[in-house]
């Protein structure tokens, strides 16, 4: 009996010790760059909107003219990193890849000679931006770019769509790559996913765990929310049934996936009801503020990643080829480049929103419960944002003639604290206090509007707005939002009441994390044991799941 137990123990000991199936063997590292919307450069920059040292800044916000630079710079930091085994590429290769196929040949061009040179792979996915559904000539569709980018993913595919441009391959470290093509051909930036679709990468993700290999996703949509209400708030940046479609992922085994197309960095996490955990890591546009990737490293134990940034460029050699940039311009992106794409983050910011001040670009229906709100508030929310802050005929001097204090800052305008809220949004990270100074001066600013711009609206119809509010949308409780708003207007009005329950979600979207990192941090490895609840609760957990998905995407089609 004695020698049975030493002989159980020596078994249990040995077995423990054993690497799991699929483990790596040792750490692999990459990274991943998303959006990185290439184009075929101009012959000089042009007077967009006269913006002082920003004038050729677009509505995109990113930086078309210097993007070939910085596209060349993030791969020769990959080139060099002797650790760095392969790039990741999800989604939105090109500008207008749909309708400009030459844009594509000579982006692939560049990842055919860093390929050469560096021996290391690329693999890439299409973004809404690259494919269309082929109604002109001139459009890529799924079969034209894969043929482009074959050498890229799908030549050496173990499993190549022939209904997208979705495939799979293995990766150093018995990793499984699962390239999913979530694009809608018809329309512009809503995702495409069909259950065929969800169901495919299921299959490909239960084939891969059967082989030995752990499978990773790469995708353009978000599979996550990355702010509360991400559905309801930005629908066309996250896919349809995206809850039930995330237990599915995890149930068959993925924890790791990698997005874009919002052009935020963002971690977000989602743990089924059988304790499955799959991490979503949205990675920013290369080509816009801040200008960075993610770098990941693989152990059997730990998925560690940070962010990296392109922080220099070929200066020279770019205001030699294209034309129009002043001395200035010159000298800050040879100096802080960071500081010029922020600027040019800002201007096309201001751009882009002040040019959308309007209610028909809400969405909202007239006669609806807020359309008469936001009709009278829009018009009059750009002139409160070009005010000086402070001073003589400033925005203070005007809400103190209303009771309202705006608190000391270093902004000189409304459109800057705003610019710089987004630029914190899109860098990651946010870790603003919920009523501090930036947010406070935020909230008095939107208030000052109320006061001016509807001021002649009833408490009655904010009461009904604010009622609409909470049965449609999840903001916060009525209570917090007194709590709120004592600490930021002191007694709350109707009219205050409203606007918190109006901005809540998108302020907690941009200061909350979710407790996971955005940009730098280690989580459980795919060699890790979720904390769950047993195999009985992840079979029924992916039976419920595939149930309410095939209803889901059922009633979706018979409603379209």
């Amino acid at each position: 009996m004695k020698r049975a137990f030493v002989l159980l123990i020596c078994a249990s000991l040995i077995t423990a010790c054993a690497p799991a199936a699929g483990a790596s063997g040792g750490a692999v590292s990459f990274a991943v760059a998303s959006d990185v919307h290439y184009e075929e450069a101009r012959e000089s920059i042009a007077d967009e909107n006269g913006d002082g040292l920003y004038f050729h800044a677009n509505r995109s916000c990113n930086m078309p003219d210097e993007c070939p630079y910085i596209f060349e710079e993030f791969l020769r930091q990959c080139a060099d990193d002797e650790n760095c085994r392969f790039v990741l590429l999800t989604g939105d290769n090109c500008s207008d890849g749909r309708g400009k196929r030459q844009d594509h040949i000579a982006f692939a061009k560049f990842l055919s000679d860093f390929e050469e040179s560096s021996g290391k792979p690329v693999y890439v996915i299409p973004g809404n931006h690259d494919i269309g559904g082929g109604t002109r000539p001139e459009d890529t569709g799924p079969a034209e770019f894969k043929e482009i980018y074959d050498e890229f993913g799908y030549e050496e595919a173990l499993t190549d769509t022939d209904f997208d441009a979705s495939y799979t391959a293995d990766l150093p470290g018995n990793y499984r790559l699962i390239a999913l093509d979530s694009v809608s051909l018809t329309e512009s930036t809503e995702d495409g996913m069909t259950l065929r679709k969800v169901m495919w990468v299921c299959d490909q993700a239960r084939q891969a765990k059967k082989d030995g290999k752990e499978p990773i996703l790469i995708m353009h949509h978000a599979l996550l929310g990355h702010m509360p209400l991400h559905r309801l708030i930005s629908r066309n940046f996250i896919v349809r049934f995206h809850n039930t479609t995330a237990n599915l992922f995890a149930s068959a085994g993925i924890k790791l996936v990698f997005t874009g197309h919002e052009h935020g960095a963002d971690a977000a996490v989602h743990t089924t009801p059988g304790g499955k955990r799959v991490y979503d890591l949205a990675t920013g546009s290369l080509s816009m503020y801040p200008l960075t990737y993610r770098y990941v490293t693989l152990t059997d134990d730990e998925i560690s990643y940070e962010t990296r940034s392109v922080d220099k460029i070929d200066a020279a050699r770019l205001t030699s080829e294209i034309g129009g940039y002043t001395g200035e311009q010159k000298e800050l992106i040879e100096n802080d480049l960071e500081a010029y794409a922020k600027g040019m983050f800002a201007a096309g910011f201001k751009k882009r929103i002040g040019r959308s001040l309007s209610v028909e670009d809400t969405g909202l229906k007239p006669g609806g419960a807020l359309y008469a709100l936001a009709d009278a508030a829009l018009s009059g929310i750009s002139g409160i944002l070009d005010m000086p802050l402070y001073g003589e005929n400033s925005a203070s001097e005007l809400a103190a003639g209303y009771g309202i204090i705006l608190p000391e800052s270093g902004y000189a305008t409304g459109w800057d604290l705003l610019c710089d809220l987004m630029s914190m949004h899109y860098a990651g990270g946010e870790d603003l206090e919920l009523d501090g100074p930036e947010v406070t001066l935020f909230l008095r600013l939107v208030s000052l509007v109320l006061k001016t711009d509807l001021s002649a609206v009833t408490d009655a119809a904010f009461e009904r707005a604010f009622s609409w509010l909470s049965d449609n949308t999840a903001a916060l409780p009525a209570s917090d939002l007194i709590k709120l708003g004592a600490k930021i207007f002191g007694p709350v009005s109707p009219g205050e009441k409203f606007l918190l329950a109006l901005v809540s979600p998108v302020i907690y979207g941009f200061i909350s994390d979710g407790g996971i990192p955005d940009n730098d941090g280690t989580l459980p490895g795919y060699g890790a044991d979720d904390a769950g609840i047993g195999a009985f609760a992840d079979a029924v957990s992916e039976f419920v799941n595939r149930f309410a998905i095939i209803f889901a995407f059922s009633l979706h089609a018979l409603t379209l």
